[in-house]
């Protein structure tokens, strides 16, 4: 079981969803439930996922007021995903309540998901930034100041690419963790990611999780796909927590 690669399954539309699940189900696999499936399905398929062995990233990305993240968060806990995120942008308070809401919606003798804050998206460009953000620091400067933010308000690590990880294990240590989308394959298309890598440089980069997934999910052979991502990867490393 490579819990170090996380697939996203970011399907409106279950029976593609099952459809690969079932190719994999040799598999104990560590998967990412965003916007796309949550919103369709809802709770039901977290709850389907955690049943069948799987551990589940739920990336919402939450960014609201600093009550109304809190009480999503302790209403998310009881799902009992073992990841979790919120954007960083949302700020110290935000993050605090973050953190919060889930120890207390955490059940009883279980470990609270690990919270990360996202830094930029890895669709988000320097232009971009600069010229529609309006933010003042380049796409480098800005990650690592958000990744600190995040480490200082107490989160467990952050989403970036990875082109920006050695900079972010730099300012807040080894142990703050790093989880990498917009990985691809050599030779896939980007699609609509402006700053990707290949699995194999994204772990000489230090990533600590790899997101993938229009690599595998997109495939013709998914199976195949993943043998490759693992084989390029490298060794399996857990994380500790």
């Amino acid at each position: 079981m490579d819990t170090s690669i996380i697939i996203a399954l970011d399907y409106s539309n279950k029976e593609e969803l099952d459809h690969l699940l079932d190719r994999l189900k040799q598999e104990r696999l560590f998967v990412k439930i965003g916007m796309e499936a949550y919103f369709q399905y809802g709770p039901g398929l977290i709850e389907r996922l955690k049943e069948q062995g799987h551990r589940v990233f739920l990336d919402l990305k939450l960014h609201d007021i600093p009550n109304t993240v809190g009480k999503a968060m302790k209403g998310l806990a009881s799902l009992e995903v073992d990841l979790i995120n919120v954007h960083a942008s949302g700020g110290r308070r935000m993050m605090h309540a973050a953190l919060e809401g889930l120890e207390a919606g955490t059940p009883l003798g279980k470990n609270r998901p690990l919270c990360i804050g996202v830094t930029q998206l890895t669709s988000s460009s320097e232009e971009m930034i600069k010229k529609e953000l309006n933010i003042a620091l380049n796409m480098k400067e800005s990650v690592v100041s958000l990744a600190r933010l995040s480490k200082d308000s107490g989160l467990d690590g952050v989403v970036s690419s990875a082109l920006e990880v050695p900079l972010i294990k730099e300012s807040c240590g080894n142990d703050f963790l790093t989880v990498t989308p917009g990985i691809r394959l050599e030779g896939d298309l980007a699609g609509d990611q402006n700053r990707v890598c290949t699995p194999s440089k994204a772990r000489k980069l230090g990533s600590d999780y790899i997101v993938v997934g229009r690599s595998i999910t997109a495939s013709m052979n998914p199976v195949s796909a993943y043998e490759k991502l693992k084989s390029e990867w490298g060794t399996l490393h857990e994380i500790n927590r």
